[in-house]
């Protein structure tokens, strides 16, 4: 039985209680460590903490996305606790009145298209700040017999997503973990690169065991700070199996008072480690916090934040394939970029079949952008460019090798579709009379004597021989289709 627990470090350009720069915010990915700093950050004595409006409407989004209640009247609490990357030795966060409360996401039971859901309650969203971080290797991975801090990720805008425990397995773990990156991306409220920690996972994982009529439930582990699905996985398998073996051994090994743990995650060993006992909320003396008024969202507020919704991965996955007729790849490789998705469905509106707009995109598009280091949607081309070099393909009047070529210049010039093919000499030769020619001269050569036998006798394949050597005459130009039928005309009739 697993509950999850999912940090999403929000990427407004400003933190979470000052206008520090966010080290979420994609402009400040690479900045130097303890950069991204001011009195508020570091805690220093008469500073006041102001409140960052987008990460609250941010989170509100999220919270509409995951069918939850909005609370109208929140606060902000303070919760106590010493660690080195905390300078205040407390973080705002939000207790018993969190922003979002219950709610439910309906999850897919398979990968298969249509599958049945099975719905996970959501307990609630909180809103609250990151911590920093502690490194124990230095900058480039050298060795150090000691930790040091990096600030830069202190302040930062942190929604706590806490689910029921509605889990009972890792697979439907996993599924979860994967759509609500999903949904987070299409709401533009995260840049979700797990390896940076902008979405951490922490299953609470225990085990019902039954024997001889008897139930017996093992103690909770947290397993902490999981950032990607592999570990997600590996994490509860490793612990459904490490508490059976416990309790084996030992049957007073069950759930009881302060029998809570908290357990990190050895990617190199594929194993779960003991870090504490894990702390009760009363441990944390949470307080309102003396510095902030309570926050009051109403009705219009949210119906306002609910309007500028996105079409949900789910539901444009179902749009694409049962409305547009796209196979099941193509469909998830679109959605697996917000913005590739947008670009696909404007190519659509500005009059592209939609299987061959999924084509280019996917083809010349995502390799394009692999060499580049970014999302298709990012490479320049506009959705009037890619219809354009589908036209012109489908109208013979580009090849599709010079379509791709076609793509790459669209990507580097506002000009149309059609001018870059005239000026970077990719328009087809489709003049019959000009093929005409190209053709003549290499059936009169003698070396072709036995392919255009071959062809005389139905052998369409030994056309190809022939092609390669109109092409050259055409420097590359020549219209292949056209030239097929010509040359099945003259030897065929």
């Amino acid at each position: 039985m697993v509950g999850m627990e999912i940090h999403v470090e929000l990427s407004t350009r400003s933190k979470m209680w000052t206008a520090a720069p966010n080290v979420a915010h994609r402009d400040h990915f690479e900045a130097e460590p303890n950069t991204l700093v001011d009195p508020i950050v570091i805690g220093m004595p008469g500073t006041l903490p102001v409140m960052n409006r987008q990460a609250v409407e941010d989170s509100i989004m999220v919270g509409l996305a995951l069918n939850c209640e909005i609370a109208g009247f929140t606060k902000w609490d303070r919760k106590s606790y010493y660690y080195p990357d905390l300078p205040k030795n407390y973080q705002i966060s939000q207790y018993d009145l969190p922003l979002c409360g219950e709610g439910y996401l309906d999850v897919p039971t398979s990968d298969e298209p249509g599958s049945p859901t099975k719905r996970i309650r959501i307990l609630r969203a909180h809103l609250e700040e990151d911590a920093g971080k502690l490194m124990h290797e230095a900058p480039g991975g050298g060795r150090i017999d000691h930790s040091i801090v990096d600030l830069n990720r202190a302040g930062t805008p942190l929604l706590e997503i806490v689910t029921e425990p509605d889990f009972e397995s890792a697979d439907e773990c996993v599924r979860f973990a994967q759509l609500l990156r999903s949904i987070c991306l299409h709401l533009g409220v995260s840049e979700c690169i797990m390896q940076r920690g902008h979405m951490r996972f922490e299953p609470n994982i225990n085990v019902i065991i039954e024997r001889d009529g008897e139930t017996f439930k093992t103690p909770i582990a947290e397993i902490k700070n999981l950032n990607s699905f592999k570990a997600v996985r590996g994490a509860i398998e490793y612990e459904y199996v490490r508490q059976i073996e416990e309790w084996m051994k030992d049957n007073s090994y069950v759930m009881k008072a302060g029998a809570k743990s908290t357990r990190g995650w050895d990617d190199a060993k594929l194993e779960t480690t003991q870090q504490r006992e894990k702390e009760d909320a009363h441990d944390y003396r949470y307080f309102p916090d003396p510095d902030l008024v309570p926050l009051t969202v109403s009705g219009e507020q949210v119906e306002q934040i609910r309007a500028t919704l996105p079409e949900l991965p789910l539901a444009r996955e179902h749009r694409y394939i049962n409305e547009l007729g796209l196979k099941v790849k193509d469909a998830r490789s679109l959605i697996e970029s917000p913005g590739t998705s947008v670009l696909f469905d404007q190519t659509v509106a500005a009059g592209a079949d939609p299987q061959r707009a999924a084509a280019v995109l996917r083809n010349y598009g995502a390799k394009l952008a692999n060499e580049k280091g970014c999302e298709i949607s990012e490479l320049g081309i506009t959705p009037q460019h890619v219809a354009d070099i589908i036209a012109l393909t489908d109208s013979s009047k580009i090849s599709s090798n010079a379509a791709a070529d076609l793509f790459n210049f669209a990507c580097e010039s506002d000009d149309s579709a059609e001018q870059l093919a005239e000026k970077h000499g990719l328009i087809q030769v489709s003049d019959t009379g000009e093929l005409d020619g190209f053709i003549d001269q290499v059936l009169a050569d003698s070396k072709n004597e036995k392919t255009i036998n071959d062809i005389k006798e139905g052998k369409d394949k030994a056309i190809g021989a022939l092609m390669g050597q109109i092409m050259k005459l055409s420097r590359g130009k020549a219209n292949p289709k056209l030239v097929t039928e010509m040359i099945k005309q003259k030897l065929q009739g």
